[in-house]
């Protein structure tokens, strides 16, 4: 049976966001595989690399349990929005502080080069954008899908990793919202 872990990446409870996790949580769980939920902005931790690479920082209980999730899962789906071309701040703290030297990669001695740890895993990257995914793409490059899937996903060894883009955000009607809603939920559905 497949393991899926979503991870919400948006700090606001009563956003769109979380709306569509739900939908892809209500999703898998019609499919019948095994689904695990990290709702960052829920959990206590310091999202700051205090000390960058030179001194490691113990990882507080929530990273803990959230580092076990991303182990144990085959697949990861990432929902958050995309602010000034990025992601939200905690969710950058999110990966920051877990996706360390030991855990996601390691480097070899000596070497440019690393091994990929996280390797075997698939993913899915589910972002809202208030402008036209293809706009998003030709006119600024897709900055955030770039740092989370090449930069950090696929540098840990996990991949494939799909891209759906949600958008216009701000204009979009409620019709417009269900049926994006329903995507999801197809998606869940998929296991995808």
């Amino acid at each position: 049976m497949k393991k899926i872990l979503i991870i919400n990446g948006h700090p606001n409870p009563s956003s769109f966001n979380f709306g569509i996790a739900e939908s892809y949580l209500k999703g898998v769980i019609a499919s019948g595989a095994e689904v695990e939920i990290i709702t960052i902005a829920s959990l206590n931790f310091n999202p700051n690399l205090q000390f960058g690479y030179q001194k490691r920082t113990e990882l507080e209980p929530d990273l803990l349990e959230s580092w076990e999730k991303i182990r144990k899962a085959d697949h990861l789906v990432w929902i958050h929005p995309v602010w000034w071309g990025g992601l939200p701040a905690i969710t950058k703290g999110f990966i920051d502080r877990l996706f360390l030297p030991g855990m996601a990669y390691q480097y070899r001695e000596n070497s440019v080069w690393w091994d990929k740890l996280l390797t075997g895993k698939t993913a899915h990257i589910i972002t809202t954008l208030d402008q036209p995914g293809w706009y998003y793409r030709l006119f600024y490059g897709r900055p955030s899908v770039n740092q989370l899937k090449k930069s950090t996903l696929e540098f840990c060894g996990i991949k494939p990793v799909k891209v759906t883009y949600i958008g216009i955000i701000k204009t979009a009607t409620d019709f417009q919202r269900e049926k994006w809603l329903q995507k999801v939920y197809d998606l869940g559905l998929k296991n995808k």
